[in-house]
Parts: structure tokens; sequence; C-alpha cells
């Protein structure tokens, strides 16, 4: 059985986090499939938009302690298997939608930050986990979560590693939506539809501007907006929105 199931249908490729008997705790083998699914199979032209989700009952409870059980663990080098996924998701220029259900825990929830959305159903609960085994969060949790919370909150999430339930992770702009546990899938599925039929490059081009956002100044991002904004303009995705602008009818994007 594989750790990682993908399916592709209408430009959304669906990757299932495949352990859940143990809520789809990390392994060697899961994070290295993770790597090379957005790494490669994502990077496919037919793939227009990457969903991210957990089979059973929860999105993923982080890294699974028994595979090192008994063993000596070098930290910094099994840790080069989450930075694999976390680039790969960062340099994909394609939306990434973390579909979150159930325990999104350590890693897991360093994994769901990384990810361009994030999608909650009413019954999902994020927490740090790591100082609860003496760690400190990886995987691009400090990266991520002060970006979105700031210092002082993302200090507390971390150090006291509280059950942050779904309507406090909407509030603290954790997660960009909160859905029904009934009409999760369907709202899901929705949005990934919107994305896929949308202008993919500009998608990817929005993503590389925030990125860079991220350690620049003002005066370099204007110059950096003017070089992106040259790339987006000669796509076809342009040329298609403004004709459909001119013709007052929806735009048919083929993701070129």
């Amino acid at each position: 059985m594989s750790v990682v199931l993908s399916e592709l249908s209408g430009g959304i490729l669906a990757l299932t986090m495949n352990r859940p008997d143990t809520v789809n705790a990390f392994t060697t083998e899961m994070l290295r499939e993770l790597s090379k699914a957005f790494g490669k199979e994502a990077a496919q032209p037919e793939v227009r938009v990457v969903v991210l989700r957990g089979a059973g009952r929860g999105f993923c409870s982080g890294q699974d302690l028994r595979e090192f059980e008994g063993k000596t663990l070098s930290y910094k080098s099994h840790l080069r298997n989450y930075q694999a996924v976390v680039e790969n998701i960062a340099g994909l220029e394609k939306p990434v939608i973390a579909a979150v259900h159930g325990a999104a825990a350590g890693a897991g929830m360093s994994l769901a930050l990384a990810c361009d959305l994030r999608v909650a159903a009413s019954d999902a609960v994020f927490t740090s986990g790591f100082s609860k085994i003496g760690l400190i969060p990886d995987a691009g949790m400090n990266y991520h979560l002060p970006r979105m919370v700031g210092y002082a909150r993302a200090f507390e999430i971390e150090a006291l590693s509280g059950r942050i339930k779904a309507e406090e992770a909407l509030a603290l702009g954790l997660v960009n939506r909160v859905i029904a546990v009934e009409a999760f899938a369907e709202e899901v599925a929705r949005l990934a539809g919107e994305l896929a039929q949308g202008p993919t490059k500009t998608y990817g081009l929005i993503k590389r501007a925030l990125r860079r956002s991220a350690s620049a100044t003002l005066e370099e991002m204007l110059e950096y907006e003017a070089l992106l904004q040259e790339v987006a303009g000669r796509t076809e995705d342009h040329k298609e929105g403004v004709q459909a602008f001119y013709e007052k009818r929806p735009p048919r994007y083929s993701g070129k």
C-alpha cells in the first residue's frame, strides 16, 4: 500500500497522505514520496493545482517517533527530508491547498503552514507539539508561523503547544476558511476547481513575488514586480484575459 496516494483529474492533483492508522504520521518513506510528488509529478504541465490531504480521521499527526525507536538519530540529517518537501512546495509555481481535517500536529502543522492556502474542516485542530518532547518546531514552522501571527503569538503557540481549534485558527490567520465537516470535501473541490481554471503562470509569479517580499525593501519589490509583470504580460492567459474583457465574457485560461 502506497503511503502517498496520487490522483489527477481536471487539472487537480490530489495527494493523500495514507497512513490512517497513525493519523498519517510521517516516516522517511512518506517524506521522500511527498518530495518526489511535489518536485516531479506536480510540475507536469497538465497539473494546475495541488490539494494535500490526509486519509482517515485526520490530516497528519507529525513525525512517527516509532520509526527511530532504539536508534541513534541525527536530527540534522533527517530534517533534510522535511526540507526537501517544504522547498518543493515553495518552488512549485502552482497553488497548493492544504485540506485540513482532524489533527494537524507537529510537523503536520508545519507542512500545512507551508502550503499556499489552508482550508480547515470545522473539526480541525492545530498544535505545535514539539515543546512537549523537548524539541523546537521544524519543517519551516519558524519561518511561516511568525509571518502569519507575529512574534509574540508564534512564541506562545510554539512554547505552550496548546490546541488551536478551527475557528480560533481562522481568527489568528492560520487558515483561510473553515468549512462544516459535511460540506468540506465539496468546498475543497470547488476551490481547487476554481484555481485549476485560472491563470496558472500568474499564480506562480504571485508565489515568487510574495516569497521575495519577505526579505526585500520597497524599492527592490517595485523593481521585482516590474520584472514579473513583464513575464506575466507575455503569457497566453494575459492575452485571453484582455480579450475576454473586451468581449464581455468569462476568460478561458489555458495555464500558458
